[in-house]
Formats: C-alpha cells, sequence, structure tokens
C-alpha cells in the first residue's frame, strides 16, 4: 500500500510539473532562471571572498609570528650574551639567571618555529584556494554574460514565437467556419463567386435574345450617326477627312437612307456658294 501511495504521488507531481511547464510564461521562466543565476554569482563571488580574507588572515598572522620570532631570538641571544658577560665577571648569580631567560627564551624560540611552519602549510593552502576561488568567480562572471546575451535572443525568439502563434491563429479563424452570425472568409467568397456567375449568365441570356440584338443594333445606328456628324463638322471646317472617315459617311448616307448628304457633296455646295 506504502508503495502504491509512493508511485502516486510521484506522478500526481510529475503530472503537475508538466502541466505547470506547458503553461508557464516562457519570458517568467527566463526572468527566473537569470534571477537565479544572478543569486549564483553572488554566492560565489561571497565564498571567494571569504576564502581570499582567510588566505589574508592566515598571510598576517604568519608574518606577525614571523616578526615575534626574530624578536624572541634576538632577545635569546642577549640573554646568552649578557650570561656569558657576568659568568666572566664572576657573578654566579645574574650568569645563572640569564642563562634561565636565555633558555626560556630558546623554548620560545621552539614553539614560534613551529607555529610558523604550521602558519607556512596553511597559507599555502589558503594561496591556492584563493586563486581557485578567483579562477571560480571569473569563470561564473564570463558565464553569466553569455547568459545575459542568450537571454536578449530568448527573448527575441519568444516576442517571434507569439507573433507567429497569433497570425495562425488569425489565419485559422479566416479559413475556417466562425459562426452562423459571422461568415468565414470561404463563404463570403462562395457568396461573391456565385453572385458573379450568376450575372454572366444573365448577360449572356440577354445578349443571345431579340430584344439584345435590337439594342445592338439602334446602338450601332448611333454610332454610324454620331460618326456622319463628325465629317459634317469636319467638312464645314474645311478639314479633308481621312479615308477611312469618309468610306464611313458614304456608308452612314447610305444606311441612312441618303437623308444625310455626303460630305464631297457638303463640300462642293460650300464652294459654290461661296464663289462669285
Amino acid at each position: 500500500m506504502l508503495k502504491l501511495l509512493r508511485r502516486w504521488w510521484k506522478y500526481t507531481v510529475a503530472r503537475m510539473g508538466g502541466s505547470f511547464n506547458e503553461h508557464a510564461d516562457p519570458k517568467i521562466q527566463l526572468e527566473q532562471a537569470i534571477t537565479e543565476a544572478h543569486e549564483q554569482h553572488k554566492r560565489l563571488t561571497q565564498q571567494a571572498a571569504n576564502v581570499i580574507a582567510n588566505q589574508k588572515q592566515t598571510e598576517l598572522r604568519l608574518n606577525r609570528v614571523m616578526e615575534e620570532l626574530e624578536r624572541v631570538s634576538a632577545n635569546a641571544r642577549q640573554a646568552v650574551l649578557m650570561a656569558d658577560q657576568a659568568q666572566k665577571s664572576g657573578d654566579t648569580a645574574k650568569a645563572t639567571e640569564y642563562t634561565q631567560a636565555a633558555e626560556s627564551f630558546a623554548n620560545r624560540m621552539i614553539a614560534l618555529e613551529t607555529e610558523v611552519e604550521d602558519l607556512k602549510g596553511l597559507h599555502f593552502q589558503a594561496a591556492e584556494a584563493a586563486q581557485q576561488a578567483k579562477v571560480a568567480v571569473q569563470q561564473n562572471a564570463t558565464a553569466l554574460q553569455r547568459k545575459l546575451s542568450e537571454r536578449q535572443a530568448l527573448l527575441g525568439k519568444i516576442d517571434q514565437a507569439n507573433m507567429q502563434e497569433e497570425m495562425n491563429r488569425a489565419m485559422s479563424q479566416l479559413s475556417a467556419t466562425v459562426g452562423e452570425d459571422v461568415p468565414s472568409l470561404e463563404e463570403v467568397r462562395a457568396k461573391v463567386e456565385a453572385r458573379y456567375a450568376k450575372a454572366k449568365g444573365m448577360q449572356e441570356l440577354q445578349g443571345s435574345s431579340v430584344e439584345g440584338r435590337m439594342l445592338e443594333v439602334e446602338q450601332a445606328a448611333m454610332n454610324v450617326e454620331a460618326q456622319s456628324r463628325l465629317a459634317q463638322i469636319k467638312a464645314q471646317l474645311g478639314i479633308a477627312p481621312e479615308p477611312e472617315e469618309a468610306e464611313q459617311g458614304a456608308i452612314a448616307g447610305e444606311s441612312l437612307g441618303g437623308s444625310i448628304p455626303s460630305t464631297e457633296g457638303q463640300a462642293e455646295t460650300q464652294r459654290s456658294e461661296g464663289t462669285p
């Protein structure tokens, strides 16, 4: 039973995690990742600073102990010299006291020398750790800068993806049926094509009927009359008509039953009337 509950819990967590990642905003997740990278770099820098501070403290302590060792060594030499002088002057008590002081300085020297050796080892380790910390900080700073550059590229890709998704949704709405109240583009196109086909069919029917032929004849007669009237105007102005216009005028006169005189006859009449 317990094993089944564990499996159910893991399945639920995985399912919720997948659903969350599917519906989460990529921009927010990207900002979270960049913020976490900043925090990680900050923590690493703080740890590196602590390591470097430890190395500096060890170095200061080593220098202080070495200075004390030099001072104790000088005091030990001075005590030995003073004991020797007291011994030569016959002052046995002072010679003994100076000898004991020299021994104390010697013991202190031994302890300081041991401490110096220990501090040198610690200082070496601290220096290596500090160098490694500096390198780690530099590498992490480079990685953070790379992530910031990738962030700009990813933001651009996210915007492009959003725009493409909007375009896809818009195109799907245009090509699909929206509903009964709002027709789709396909429905409007079909309606327009149906009306156009019907209009073309009616035009063809009217063109093949008797009324259509009568309208064509009337239009042709009007065109002929207009050509004839234009030839008369040119003749009155003394403009010689073109051969094609003259031929059309003649045909127009014949088609109108001779009611309109030809252009050459009008011109001849005008010349005869104008001659004294």
